[in-house]
This record gives C-alpha cells, structure tokens and sequence, in this order.
C-alpha cells in the first residue's frame, strides 16, 4: 500500500515535538519527563526445512524429512540473495529452529552455508543453498510456526514468475502434488501419509534447483545461458575453427545474472523447462519420407500437426541397439549390430549383474545368459561405468520407468521373450476403410497365431547394454508392463514357459497412469509387432500351416496387394493412436499443474549415403575418432579402451520427431527445423531435469557435451572435427530453438530425405517445449 505522505509528516513533527520537550523538561503530570519514541517490533519464528535423501532404494527413492542446521536466517532486504552481518541474521538450532527480531513481518530468508549441517545425517551441506518465504505466508502463519522450505520457496519463485500471488500458487502446487494446501506450507516432519511423501518427493528435486540457482548467482554466470540465447552461442566469436554464422559474430550481450533472473534460470536450464513426466514412445525403422503424409499414418500425421515437430532429427547408428544405446546415454561405444548385451564382454568389462541371470529360465543355458553375437568386429556390448540417464535421474532423487509391451508373465528383463504355442491369438482384420482406404475387409478370419519368439527385445531397451543400470537397485521395480498387444488377454491365463507370478499385472503402464506412480522419464516400447518392425509369423487355418509375411505381423500381405510395409506401418499407427489416448485420458495429464509431455519418435530412418547424422556423430565416418573424459585436474584426454569405437555414432539418417503437451497455453504447430540428434536429445533431457551444468562441460555425458564450443576448445583430441565445413551442424545443442539460421544458409540433410533442404531461418523460433 502506498505510504501517506501526511502520515509521514505527521510522524515526523510528532517525533520533533517530543524531542524538543524532553530537550526543555517540558511536559506536566510526570515530572517533565517525556520517554523516547520506541519503534515497535515482532517476533518471527519457525523452522527450515531439508530432506534427507539415501541413494540405492530398490524402489522409489527414499527420502526423509529434516531440518537444516546452522542456517543464517534474516529479511533479506537488498534482495541480494546473501544474509549479511547488516541485517542482523540469526541460526537456526539443532531442531532446525530460529527466532527473529524484527520491526514488522517480512519476507524471510534462510542462508544455508557449508558450515550448517543437515540434522538427519548430520553432513556438511556440499553447496550453499538458499531458501524464502513470503511475506503473506509469514502474515498467513502463526508468528512462532513459519516454515522456510524448498515448497515455500517454490510458492514465492512462481509467484514472481507468474506476476500472481501467494494464495493463487498454493493453491497450484498443492494440485500439482495432490495435497491439501494447509499441509503444503507446513512442517513436513510433522505431516504425515500421502501428503508427507508427496512433499519430500517434490522437496528433493525443489531444493536441487534452489541450490543450483545460488551456485549460477554466486559465480556470476551470465545470463542467459550461451545456448539459450536468442540468436545462437555468443562465445563462438572467440573461437578459431568455427564456420561463421550470425552467432558467432559481434560483442556476447549478455550482462551477469541477478538473484532473480538465477532462481527462474535454475527451472530453464539452458532454454528448456522443467517437465515432471516425458513419456518417450519408441518406434522402429521409418524415415521420415515413410510416415509424413502417408496413407497408412493419418493418425500419427494428425499428432504431428496437434503438437510440435523436430523436422531435421537424426538418428546416431544402425541398427537399433547402437541408437538405444546411444538414448541412453549418449553413446553406441562403437555398437553396430544388435547383439545380445553381453557379447564380447570380457576383461574390465566382464558382466558383474547382480542378482546373476536365472540360468534355468528358457533358452538361458548358463549364467550369465548365453551369448548370440554376431558382430563381425570385437565390439564390447556390455558398457561399464559410463553416465548414463537412468543412474543420473536416480542419484537426483528422480524416477525413471521402461514400458515394454508382450513379454513373457514373470521373465527376467534382460532377456529376449521367447515363443510360446499355448499362446493363441486371431490374425487382425482391417475393416473397410482402415488400411489407407481399403474398400473390402483385409487379413485371415480365423488364422491362428501362437506367440512367437522377441516380440520383446532387449535391443530395444535403452538402459540394457549398461552394468550400472542393470545392477542398479531400482533396476526391476522400473522395468515394466504396458497392455494392448495382440497375445495380452491369452497370454497372462495360458502362458507355460515361466512361472506366472500372483497378481501378475499385464498392464503397468495402465496402472501407474490411474494411480500417478509413473517415472519423471518414461521410456514406451511397444513390442515388434507394434512398434513398426516387424517379425515372421506362422499360424494355422483350420489345421493347416499358414505363413505370414515378417513385415506385417498378419496376414494382410498374403491375401492382398498392399504397399510394401503399409500394413505394419497402419498397425503402428493404431498402436501409437490407442497409447496416446490413454495417456491423455489419465488423472496425470488432466492435472494442469504437472507438466506431461509425449515424444513419438523413431530410433532410426533409413540413410546408407551421405550425411546419415549431425550433432555430435562421428563426422565423416573417420577411424580416428575416440570417447574424451574428463582428469582430475578437469582437462580432457581420449579414452582408448573401447574397442572399435571409431565404427559408431554414424547415423542412419532422419525421421519424425513429435512432441505433444498437456498444457493449455502452450504453443501448437510450431515446426523447429533446426539439426538435432539422439545426443541432443539426452542433453535435453539432463537439462529438462536438472541433471547437469552449461558451465560444467564434464557434467554432459559421453558424447552430449560436444557442442561447438567444447570441440573447438578440444579440437587437438577430436581429430575427427579437424575438417568440419559446418560446425553447426556436427554439434550438439539442446532442443530449444535458439538458434537462428543465417538467410542463406542451406542446411545440410541425410540422403533420405526427399524435399529441397531448408535455406534460411524458421519462420519463427518458437521454443517445441514451451508451456505458454
């Protein structure tokens, strides 16, 4: 509220007044003496609150509450993000306590250092965190109960994101996590149940951010981050070796960030925002030229144009293992088949899973699983002690899940599913009009179709070919079913080759969806037959064999002239179309306070010639190319101990790439016609969740940190860049549309890709992960 000025006059003279008489022992009725003017003051009082979070839970993270110790708190009054010795601060006790003296309510601060401890464990806290609350949270409690937390903080942030106030984000945040408002600003060591769990699980990531945050502010990071930037990297201009482009020239306009612009920075790290669930849905073998408009996809070609677009994203290898792999964690490691995950794993690199395989599963004749390989060169497909996405999410506290439809009830994850004749399902028949225009009925009434062996392959898996992930402890609780295939109603009741676990759940997927108990990462794989692959299928009509083409799973190929992989294609549209309306149709997606996203995407296209990827790849294909990691002093060296990894990361052209939201102010139809990769993707990912620093290039994994920046700083240890003619275009960046094409520049494309290339910038750059 505005201050009076007559107020303050009045004020003033009264104060002159009384100092006047006091100076002339004036006054009557107490001897002359008139008291000094006192200014008034309250006591603040309350806790801060932390979260004690122990890795290696074998199912969802485990997080405690507590309080933090000998933090500083103070009302911040220069906003500076620091509690100075000037604004008197206090120290939180052992319990986490504090008491404060000041001269009316005020927003609070609490400045956590790395002298305070952590009450639970009683650590050091590793990096100094700060942590507010607002002035109407302060005037909303009771003067002894204030709680300073990572929620606390969140409410306030939003509110200065938003320009809205604190009653309208409580009330946010309590929906987006499914508790009641009173509890959300309360003492989390005092709440108890659902609402208690909800809290810590949001207060671990909340406070990483927060943390984050005050680490940009207190190096002076300038603002926005390089690849955030409006225009493109802003550091190039310095570099010897880059192609030139409208980036890389002119003065970096950036200024050093503030208090403010670090807290909204920590939740947009590198232009992307923070999302609480991605459910990437994987599909196979199609470049883009096979699905853009065609026939047999209208409803994936309807998605497309519902959300956002990738039009110039490349897959990193061939066949799909290598670019599995490479998801998940930016790397194939010189992967080129798709051998079993064990092959060649010899030496340093030996299979150390635990718990070891059950050799007396079918078709597992020894422990660890027998190996079928058939690399033609000594590749190891078993990748130890390499970052990867799924052990970075759980070390940050975070959930990761794969959904993978039609394996076997009760088998191991790390193995192929295998046939089964008691397993009968009826050949699909496409109805007039469902098979890009089909005027009669098409497949095989009354064809039998016992399940055949891989529908579920471990090549498809993006975590498999890592010990680190299979041997994490999380590893089968996030490994999971998803409904919908052609076997699911027979297979559960009639299934013979393993043990059908009680209350064995087909579905997961389904019912994760209703409950809310999906990962921040979500990995959906639907099995061969779905997916677009394709294997061979044999059945019976009536007793009597009855082949069935390998591209279609059915028998649609047999009995009528269809396009070549039409049908397969039409079975995936349908797949993708179902997945998708069930997601959409979940409490999770109608919550509009989560932020839920959909990825349809293919791990590879169809590119033998030319330029098969960008954006990290191994440019050229050269035989010269090997892994940097990172010493002890923070330089960067070769890794030579991955054998034959100079035959990865090639490529194998382009496909589509679809992102739909659930959020009701983002924006549709943007189409970013920018070049990205499965690396850039992984980089998206480590900024999306906050599991990596710009600043930090080590903090990238594998290949996701070759920006331009990064190989021209290392250009001496990455031979293989030494003859790039378009820097851009053999880097990574983040998925976030800051780049701006020069008008003449020509974009370079895989030899898949049918239509002239893109000259000039998009018509808008719109960021494909906005939310409004």
């Amino acid at each position: 509220m505005p201050t009076n000025p007559k107020n303050v006059l009045l004020t003033s003279l009264t104060a002159l007044a009384a100092s006047i008489l006091a100076a002339c022992g004036g006054g009557s009725g107490n001897g002359g003496f008139i008291p000094p003017v006192t200014t008034p003051k309250v006591t603040l009082g309350g806790v801060v609150t932390a979260t004690q979070f122990t890795p290696g839970s074998s199912t969802d993270p485990t997080i405690a509450p507590a309080y933090y110790v000998g933090a500083k708190v103070c009302v911040d009054a220069n906003s500076n993000g620091h509690c100075e010795s000037s604004e008197n601060p206090v120290v939180t006790d052992a319990k986490g306590h504090f008491t404060l003296t000041v001269p009316a309510n005020a927003a609070l601060t609490a400045d956590i250092g790395t002298d305070a401890i952590q009450s639970v464990s009683g650590a050091k806290v590793a990096s100094r965190d700060l942590l507010r609350v607002s002035l109407d949270q302060v005037n909303e409690q009771a003067a002894g109960t204030i709680v300073i937390s990572p929620l606390s903080s969140e409410i306030l942030r939003q509110t200065e994101a938003n320009g809205t106030d604190y009653a309208t984000e409580k009330q946010n945040l309590a929906a987006r996590l499914g508790v009641t408002a009173a509890n959300l600003v309360a003492d989390v060591n005092t709440v108890t149940g659902a609402d208690q769990t909800a809290m810590l699980a949001e207060s671990k990531p909340l406070d990483n951010r927060f943390t984050y945050a005050i680490t940009k502010f207190d190096r002076g990071d300038l603002y926005p981050d390089a690849l955030a930037q409006p225009g493109g990297d802003p550091t190039l201009g310095k570099l010897a070796g880059v192609t030139p482009n409208a980036a890389s020239t002119g003065a970096d306009p950036r200024k050093p960030i503030t208090f403010a612009q670090a807290q909204q920075a920590a939740f947009n790290v590198e232009g992307i925002p923070r999302y609480d669930s991605v459910f990437v849905v994987m599909l196979e073998n199609k470049a883009t030229s096979s699905i853009v408009n065609s026939a047999f996809a209208p409803k994936i070609n309807a998605l497309l144009k519902a959300g956002n677009q990738l039009t110039a994203y490349y897959a990193t290898g061939n066949p799909s293992e290598p670019n599995y792999t490479a998801l998940g964690g930016a790397d194939d490691f010189g992967i080129t088949d798709d051998s079993q995950w064990n092959c060649d794993a010899t030496g340093a690199n030996a299979v150390q899973d635990l718990p070891v395989p059950d050799k007396n599963a079918p078709g597992l004749a020894s422990s660890p699983f027998a190996t079928t390989c058939t690399q033609a060169a000594a590749v190891n497909h078993n990748i130890v002690g390499k970052p990867n996405l799924f052990n970075a999410l759980a070390a940050a506290g975070l959930t990761w899940r794969t959904y993978n439809e039609s394996l076997n009830p009760g088998q191991d994850f790390r193995t192929d599913s295998v046939a089964d004749p008691a397993v009968i399902a009826q050949d699909h028949v496409y109805a007039p009009g469902t098979l890009a225009g089909n005027t009669t009925a098409i497949g095989t009434v009354g064809l039998n179709l016992p399940l055949p062996a891989g529908l579920y392959k471990t090549k498809h898996h993006p975590g498999m070919a890592y010990q680190n992930v299979r041997s994490a402890p999380e590893w089968k609780y996030s490994n999971r079913t998803m409904g919908g295939g052609q076997w699911d109603d027979v297979l559960k009741v009639n299934s013979t080759k393993y043990a059908i676990p009680a209350s064995y759940d087909m579905d997961q997927l389904g019912t994760d969806l209703a409950s809310g108990k999906v990962g921040t990462l979500n990995f959906v794989v639907p099995d061969q037959c779905d997916d677009m692959h394709g294997i061979t299928l044999t059945g019976t009509v009536g007793g009597n064999p009855a082949a069935v083409t390998a591209s279609d799973c059915s028998s649609v190929a047999n009995n009528v002239p269809v396009a070549t992989g039409g049908a397969i294609i039409t079975r995936g549209d349908n797949y993708v179309d179902a997945l998708v309306k069930k997601i959409e149709a979940s409490p999770l997606w109608a919550n509009r306070q989560k932020r839920v996203a959909i990825v349809l995407m293919f791990d590879e296209g169809n590119a033998t010639a030319g330029f098969n990827s960008c954006c990290g790849w191994n440019v050229s294909n050269s035989t010269v190319a090997k892994p940097l990691v990172q010493n002890a002093d923070g330089s960067f060296s070769p890794d030579a101990s991955v054998n034959n990894y100079t035959k990865g990361n090639r490529g194998h052209g382009q496909s589509i790439f679809g992102i739909l939201t659930n959020q009701p102010n983002a924006p549709k139809g943007v189409a970013d016609g920018d070049v990205y990769s499965h690396f850039a993707l992984v980089r998206t990912f480590q900024d999306m969740f906050q599991l990596a620093d710009p600043a930090v290039d080590g903090s990238y994994m594998n290949r996701s940190k070759y920006t331009e920046r990064f190989i021209a700083q290392n250009i001496l240890n990455l031979p293989e860049y030494a003859g790039s003619a378009d820097t851009h275009f053999d880097s990574v960046r983040p998925i976030n549309h800051a780049w701006v094409a020069a008008a003449g520049y020509t974009q370079k494309q895989s030899a898949d890709v049918a239509v002239p290339p893109q000259v000039g910038p998009d018509a808008s750059q719109t960021n494909v992960w906005a939310l409004k």
